[in-house]
């Protein structure tokens, strides 16, 4: 009817973006998943809250039955229904719950009565999977030699790296860009899923076979997620490699990230098709952002950095024009952003193994090999 998966298998399904079917309740889910997962869960938030006080109060044969009776006929069809239709489209796809007990197996059952399909679990459910995975943050299971790229803020490092095989977004994994005003307008995962995804691009980037890491230069925190204090130092260990290019093609790709796509991606969200709407929705949240900085930019530069943001506003409503926008990147630039690079850089205590144009470094880093 169905086969556990030892853990020995953990690492093939990580590696091979294997689907995984999660049927555990959804705030079980929204604490932490394993990446590739989908959750469509046995019982809902508020029936495993029945089940786990029974089981704390009475025992679990006495859980089980309650678990029993909550789950009618109907919803058993329901839910084969929806489980059998999920592995038409996935055939390989492998079920797990919490400690791959009751839940998973009911799971396959009911998929195996349904259809006479079989598939495999996870052996010990997500609390194995989680402990495989924060094991794989350990510097010492990484066999590839780190190497950090650095570069002011608007020098287009994300880009670069992600035209790179050998490289893990942070950023794209924390869903933040890594400064102030790096903030999508969708929330950031929670830590646990932070660092299941993190221990899953390892692990890929391990199975690929790649002698180098290509990280961005982004310190411990991404947003409000970390990396591991072992994790973060030995990422910090590589070589550094700095990308340089001229003050207003930084503006400039600044301007395209934070202003047109920001206003676009803002306004898709908040369900506004006008743009002058749009554009509204997004300096309210320029300006949360903005405010989070105020002491550090001092109550003059604070003020001047705002004026400018709601000017810009202003002339973008009036002649349909955002680059008026420019003028307050240029000021973060100029006074917030470049003096704390500088600080970073300087603190870092470590040279460059390179600096350079684009072009320089992409073709360093290439020569790496894989």
């Amino acid at each position: 009817m169905y086969s556990d998966r030892p853990t020995a298998a953990f690492e093939e399904i990580i590696a091979g973006q294997i689907p995984l079917l999660d049927v555990r309740s959804p705030v079980e889910f929204k604490a932490g998943a394993i990446p590739s997962a989908v959750n469509i869960p046995l019982l809902d938030d508020e029936e495993r809250h029945q089940v786990g006080l029974t089981y704390r109060t009475q025992g679990k044969e006495e859980a089980f039955r309650v678990a029993h009776n909550l789950v009618d006929e109907a919803k058993q069809h329901m839910l084969s229904e929806i489980w059998c239709a999920y592995l038409q489209r996935y055939p390989d796809t492998i079920v797990y719950c919490a400690r791959g007990g009751m839940r998973s197996a009911t799971a396959a059952r009911w998929i195996y009565q349904s259809s006479s399909t079989q598939v495999s679990r996870i052996e010990g459910g997500y609390k194995a999977m989680r402990t495989f995975l924060l094991n794989r943050l350990d510097p010492a299971t990484i066999t590839s030699r780190p190497v950090v790229l650095g570069g002011r803020t608007g020098s287009g490092k994300t880009r670069l790296l992600n035209t790179l095989a050998n490289s893990i977004d942070l950023e794209a994994l924390a869903n933040h860009r890594g400064s102030t005003f790096g903030r999508f307008t969708t929330p950031q995962p929670g830590q646990a899923d932070f660092e299941n995804r993190l221990a899953a691009a390892l692990i890929r980037h391990r199975s690929a076979g790649h002698s180098h890491l290509l990280l961005e230069d982004e310190g411990r925190h991404v947003g409000k997620r970390f990396l591991p204090k072992e994790l973060a130092e030995f990422f910090n260990s590589g070589d550094l490699v700095v990308v340089e290019i001229d003050f207003e093609e930084r503006v400039e790709n600044i301007f395209q990230e934070y202003v047109i796509e920001a206003q676009k991606r803002s306004g898709d969200l908040a369900g506004q098709s006008d743009a002058v709407q749009r554009m509204w929705h997004w300096f309210r949240e320029m300006s949360r952002n903005l405010g989070r900085i105020a002491k550090r930019l001092g109550t003059d530069r604070f003020e001047e950095v705002q004026a400018l943001l709601e000017s810009g506003c202003y002339h973008q409503e009036k002649n349909g024009d955002p680059r008026a926008h420019k003028h307050w990147i240029r000021l973060l630039l100029r006074h917030y952003y470049d003096p704390m690079y500088d600080y970073q850089l300087q603190k870092r205590g470590k040279a460059p193994v390179l600096a350079g144009r684009e072009s320089v470094i992409r073709q360093y880093l290439r020569s790496l090999g894989n």
